[in-house]
């Protein structure tokens, strides 16, 4: 899970509470026991895409492609830009049999052009929802896809 902040507008009780939460989940919390707390963000900041995107992984992680999906589709229209944002709505609309992934992918592929060096953010997040969730097999076609 790759996301922070930035230079989002928020007060320091929330962004403590986002580094908390992330921070958690980096040191090996399971993904049940974090997605309440990125409810509670996502709800106190609705128009934080880092929030969203965070919650969508751990939605992916925790087999809720459905939810994950809405939370996907908030994250990608508030930061288009966000390749993990794209990324996490590429999966669960595959695991929702949802039409339009190629579209993400090939704009992942376009930010990577540009900002090489936010690959090797996105393989460890990638290596990491397969430790977290072996065998993910949409995780497995989007980083062929990728070729990360």
């Amino acid at each position: 899970m790759t996301a922070s902040p930035g230079s989002e507008a928020q007060t320091s009780e929330e962004s403590s509470l986002f580094e908390a939460a992330i921070g958690r989940y980096q040191q090996g919390a399971p993904a049940a026991e974090v997605i309440d707390d990125f409810i509670a963000i996502t709800r106190q900041q609705p128009n934080q895409s880092a929030g969203w995107t965070c919650l969508a992984w751990l939605l992916l992680l925790e087999n809720q492609p459905i939810d994950a999906l809405k939370a996907a589709k908030a994250a990608v229209r508030l930061n288009p830009q966000d390749p993990q944002a794209r990324i996490n709505l590429s999966l669960a609309m595959l695991e929702t049999g949802a039409k339009g992934v190629r579209e993400h992918i090939e704009m992942v592929q376009r930010v990577l052009v540009m900002a090489p060096e936010m690959a090797e953010e996105l393989q460890e997040s990638m290596a990491d929802g397969l430790r977290r969730k072996p065998g993910w097999q949409a995780m497995d076609k989007v980083r062929d896809w990728l070729a990360l």
